[in-house]
């Protein structure tokens, strides 16, 4: 029986569906060919299309079968339903959250699905963490944080499981909360792209938490290339798409609304088939619940490059704040870059301010990780995950997509570039076609850009 691991990365204060209930995004246009015409790199009209494509009415389809691949559409986006093995039930918030969203490339089934134990129910003595652990041996450290040392077991069944063993000096009230908020979260939440929850121990000063073992490393590791060869688009693609059901679960589908605070490449674990995981709740906190509340009120906490600028400088928390790292975790994915480069000239340092710039000056393709190779397929959907991690670092939360709508576009970019993928490039009149969709109201997306360009929206 496999497990999968967590990781913790983070380090205290600022730290360095199958099928379901959505609908498809129409926002993303058909696919272009490697050559653009000259009114495709107008700077103008490119930043005009990655501000208008947020207010592109959505489709009222549903996706009932494997999405990406023919699937059939119905009309209702109401009562949560979902199919199962040729078999629909409905069900409730948890088993929306067992089931996963969408579809991706790759399936969960073999190499790489967790433990089927239910999340949360495992009973731990300090005996049989020394017993998986080997007393905590240094052969079997996966990683280290600001909560402690995470360790890799494998308990007497052969579920191999991570366990985060806190610091002994958890008498620090931060490290307390961080400990607490973990294991409430988890305890609540249960998603194909989440980390699972096993249980916790708390055991004189010693404070464990047990959650399932990922085996195949972190996002970071992998942009890093230190885990073999490098991802390619379509990969990158698909654990884009799981990040944003992952985190659209926890706004909207958990049994109170969750906002992550600490959305980044590290906190990403991929299983051997891939798939990605959201690890890391040390940082997550309820959002509002109360009908009139727009935010929370609390301290800020993050990592650096990360943060939302509105957060940073207002103290209020809304689930847009982790809308604003998930698209920062977007420019990472695609130029393979972390959000700060410390080494680089000033004018690179921030990574998603130096991608802005390059996008609007028509020069996307030269924010293309180096490991990719450039093809018309890869330029266009290049082109359009970059409009949406700026409508995504937009620094105001109400100009920013919700996490849903971030899924649904990245849905439509995949299905556009599996299609271009497969077809010959586009001939000409097809390309001046699609530059006729792009937005043309120039002096508003002007103020936008120059809003998202400002040092204010990236005060690091």
């Amino acid at each position: 029986m496999r497990s999968s691991r967590s990781r913790g990365s983070s380090s205290g204060g600022v730290r360095t569906p199958e099928p379901w209930e959505f609908s498809q995004s129409s926002s993303s246009s058909s696919s272009s060919g490697s050559k653009r015409s000259d009114s495709s790199r107008n700077p103008i009209q490119i930043a005009a299309r990655a501000i208008g494509s947020c207010f592109v009415p959505m489709e009222p389809h549903l996706p009932t079968g494997n999405p990406g691949d023919g699937f059939r559409y119905q009309s209702s986006i109401a009562a949560p339903s979902v199919s199962v093995h040729g078999s629909t039930h409905g069900v409730d918030k948890k088993n929306l959250g067992r089931l996963g969203m969408f579809g991706s490339g790759r399936g969960y089934s073999g190499k790489g699905y967790s433990s089927q134990k239910e999340p949360g129910t495992m009973k731990f003595t300090m005996t049989e963490i020394n017993r998986a652990t080997k007393n905590f041996s240094a052969s079997l450290k996966i990683g280290q944080g600001g909560f402690g040392t995470v360790y890799k077991g494998k308990l007497e069944d052969g579920t191999f499981i991570a366990v985060k063993r806190a610091k002994k000096t958890l008498n620090d009230s931060h490290l307390g909360v961080e400990f607490q908020s973990e294991i409430k979260t988890m305890a609540q939440v249960e998603h194909l792209n989440l980390v699972k929850f096993f249980g916790f121990l708390e055991h004189g000063d010693e404070k464990i938490v047990v959650v399932e073992y990922v085996p195949n490393g972190t996002l970071r590791e992998h942009l890093d290339c230190l885990k073999g060869k490098p991802l390619d688009l379509a990969a990158r693609l698909d654990i884009a798409i799981d990040v944003a059901h992952a985190i659209t679960y926890l706004h909207m589908y958990s049994d109170h609304p969750i906002i992550h605070r600490d959305i980044k490449s590290s906190n990403i674990l991929l299983t051997d088939t891939l798939r990605a995981k959201v690890a890391d709740f040390g940082f997550a906190r309820l959002g509002a619940t109360d009908g009139d509340a727009t935010h929370v009120s609390t301290q800020v906490k993050g990592t650096a490059g990360y943060l939302d600028p509105e957060y940073l400088r207002t103290y209020q928390l809304t689930d847009k704040s982790d809308v604003f790292s998930f698209g920062v975790l977007l420019v990472e994915l695609v130029s393979g870059r972390r959000p700060i480069e410390t080494k680089r000239e000033i004018v690179e340092r921030i990574t998603a301010k130096w991608a802005m710039k390059k996008f609007t000056e028509g020069n996307a393709l030269q924010t293309l990780d180096s490991n990719l190779l450039p093809t018309p397929a890869a330029n266009l959907a290049l082109e359009k995950i970059l409009e949406l991690s700026f409508q995504c670092l937009a620094p105001t939360r109400q100009s920013r997509p919700s996490m849903r709508r971030c899924a649904e576009i990245l849905w439509s970019i995949r299905k556009d570039y599996r299609e271009l993928l497969s077809s010959d490039p586009p001939c000409p009149r097809m390309r001046s076609s699609m530059n006729e969709k792009i937005a043309h109201d120039h002096i508003e997306v002007l103020i936008m850009l120059q809003l998202l360009i400002s040092p204010a929206c990236f005060p690091y």
